[in-house]
């Protein structure tokens, strides 16, 4: 039967195409996934460096407890504030360099997110 015989070649032939398709597809999603673990990886170190040093504060921190401990040992009374140093403000530059950062990074985690998707579908 002729009929028989085109859907038997159809599904040999679909089904060849479809392995194929999915083989050069599987392999493109697993460079997404390296690529995008590797950036992202990256990218998150430098944003950490970017932030503001906690060691300024850290170190005021202590030198107010170790005043305030030495006046207390002597028998002074404590009467001053001792304010925390300001941190300096961000410029303009560095705001849109973290804000390009921050979105590359989320785009990044999208794309390996979708090729996770992918690979499981």
């Amino acid at each position: 039967d002729d009929r028989s015989r085109f859907w038997t070649v159809y599904q040999k032939v679909a089904a060849q195409h479809d392995n194929e398709f999915l083989e050069h597809y599987d392999g493109d999603m697993d460079i997404v996934l390296i690529f995008s673990g590797l950036f992202s990886a990256v990218n998150t170190a430098f944003i950490t460096t970017m932030g503001p040093s906690d060691a300024t504060t850290t170190d005021a921190l202590l030198t107010q407890i170790i005043t305030l401990m030495v006046m207390n040992s002597q028998g002074t009374t404590i009467t001053d504030n001792y304010p925390l140093p300001v941190p300096p403000a961000y410029s303009n530059g560095q705001v849109w360099f973290q804000t390009l950062a921050y979105a590359s990074l989320a785009f990044s985690l999208l794309a390996a997110f979708g090729a996770v998707l992918g690979k499981q579908w």
